[in-house]
């Protein structure tokens, strides 16, 4: 953090105070490593023989060794042990008021723990020392106030130029002194500054824990611990609607310095959401030439895209679809815009009526499987195709998407391998097909007989009343009479091709 002009309240300060006559007893080099630096949070006396149900962290205590009359060694190292444990930064003796210098027994037990002891001779009262601290804290918590303003005074000033946003977080890094990260509504670092001052190792732990809270949904601060730096996390925008995150490699930040965060997290977030209408505009331009590319001519929408997002990739391509919840996923949406960015003329995408329309080159169906992959989503993907046939590609990737639920990639080779049944196979050709099947699996239960076992095997025979018999181990004429009687029982006529296709799908669909 920036350094202020005011020498912070340290017992350092204390000691270096020419009126108050400190001297430090135990050599500093024998002392615990920054020791008499530490912050000094006030000065307070007390010559009790256990202060510290009375005390809190980080004073500077003051006794005039009373409690010491019989005071055996045993008793210095307990004495001295409680107050480590309670955190007090150093003991003050003052001498000369009850005895003459300092026990010995009480600078062994210091010199052992490595705790700082000063003489405060007689000359100099112990108010003198406890108003030296407050006034050392009092300057201290001054100049942090003005530190406070000046830095927001000055993150207000660098919003203003052209490139504000990137301008705000690099006076923000300049005025703590430490690395700063804007990551997008991906997870993924827009803006950083000092730029590479984090290892990649922490930024991708860092990366990691914001990916998860964007996914939340909700607003929320957190922390991440990557070695021996300390990542503070804040999510920027509305619940439902987060427009990303920033991070702060700071753990400490008193209350002026997290005034100065909570403005430049305002001022990020609305940066963004004002950023969010110009995303609106273009995610517009977009859909409108996916709905130009579906007419099978990209002559116009080579036009209109060329300026402003670049060619669209090269034929042969790869249409592919993501559900319809993905045309609300501002994360999915701007990841992409970074990707096409970075891989202008290789990527294009834009919002189709039930989901997000990507288009990828042929050699690069990688791209799909990334998506899938990070968000966990199913991506239909059609055959290569000129643009000529890109409404028919649509359709397949469309379909392919459809058929399943797991994310990852679905291509539509796989989905016309399977064949045309398992293409219809949606909820509803599945109900139709239980109700046709309803009459023939009634009587098999009233009846105990087989008929819908016969019929599928009847028809899997090419509807040999002899293949049919072979295959179930029974008389040709039961096979007869079976199908027969299931003629009756659905009141259909078998005779006909059309007819033993209908009950054929309905038996694949219900399998």
């Amino acid at each position: 953090m920036v350094a202020d002009a005011v020498t912070p309240p340290n017992l350092r300060a204390l000691l270096a105070r020419r009126d108050l006559h400190l001297r430090l007893v135990v050599d500093e080099r024998d002392l615990a490593p920054g020791a008499v630096d530490r912050p000094v949070r006030w000065v307070h006396s007390s010559d009790l023989a256990d202060p510290t149900p009375f005390l809190s962290e980080g004073l500077v205590l003051l006794t005039t060794g009373t409690q010491f009359a019989d005071a055996t060694a045993a008793d210095y190292t307990a004495y001295v042990g409680r107050l480590i444990a309670r955190g007090v930064r150093a003991l003050g003796f003052g001498t000369e008021v009850v005895r003459d210098g300092i026990p010995a027994g009480l600078v062994d037990a210091c010199a052992e723990a490595r705790m700082p002891l000063f003489e405060v001779p007689y000359r100099t009262p112990f108010i003198a020392v406890a108003r030296a601290g407050a006034e050392a804290i009092a300057a201290d918590a001054y100049a942090r106030r003005s530190w406070s303003l000046a830095a927001q005074r000055a993150v207000s000033l660098a919003a203003l130029r052209p490139d504000g946003l990137s301008a705000t977080l690099a006076e923000l890094s300049r005025q703590l002194d430490c690395w700063v990260g804007l990551f997008d509504a991906a997870g993924a670092v827009r803006d950083e500054h000092p730029a590479g001052a984090l290892a990649s190792p922490a930024v991708d732990a860092v990366a990691a824990e914001v990916t998860t809270m964007l996914r939340r949904g909700t607003r929320a601060a957190g922390a991440v611990r990557v070695g021996d730096a300390s990542v503070t996390v804040q999510t920027l925008g509305r619940g439902g609607h987060l427009r990303g995150a920033l991070a702060i490699e700071a753990s400490d930040l008193d209350h002026e310095a997290r005034s100065v965060v909570t403005a430049v997290v305002a001022m990020a977030a609305l940066a963004l959401e004002q950023q969010d209408g110009l995303g609106r505009a273009i995610g517009t331009f977009r859909a409108g030439l996916v709905q130009s590319l579906s007419g099978d001519d990209p002559s116009l929408a080579r036009r209109a895209a060329r300026d402003l997002l670049g060619p669209l990739p090269t034929a042969p391509v790869v249409v592919a679809v993501t559900p319809a919840a993905s045309n609300r996923s501002t994360a999915l949406t701007e990841w992409l815009e970074r990707r096409a960015q970075e891989r202008r003329g290789e990527l294009f995408f834009g919002r189709g009526d039930d989901g997000l329309v990507v288009v990828v080159p042929a050699r690069a169906r990688e791209l799909l499987v990334e998506i899938a992959d990070r968000f966990e989503t199913v991506v239909g993907c059609s055959a290569p195709t000129g643009y000529d046939g890109f409404s028919g590609a649509l359709i397949q990737a469309r379909t392919a998407r459809d058929r399943v639920t797991t994310p990852g990639v679905a291509d539509f080779a796989d989905t016309a391998r399977a064949g045309l049944i398992a293409a219809l196979g949606s909820e509803g050709a599945r109900a139709v097909a239980a109700d046709a099947l309803a009459p023939l699996r009634s009587y098999d239960a009233a009846q105990g007989s087989a008929l819908v076992e016969t019929l599928d095997a009847w028809l899997s025979n090419d509807c040999s009343h002899e293949a049919t018999a072979h295959a179930l181990g029974i008389h040709r004429h039961t096979v007869r009479a079976r199908v027969a009687q299931a003629e009756r029982v659905i009141d259909r006529d078998l005779s006909s091709f059309a007819a033993r296709a209908e009950l054929w799908a309905a038996l694949r669909l219900a399998e």
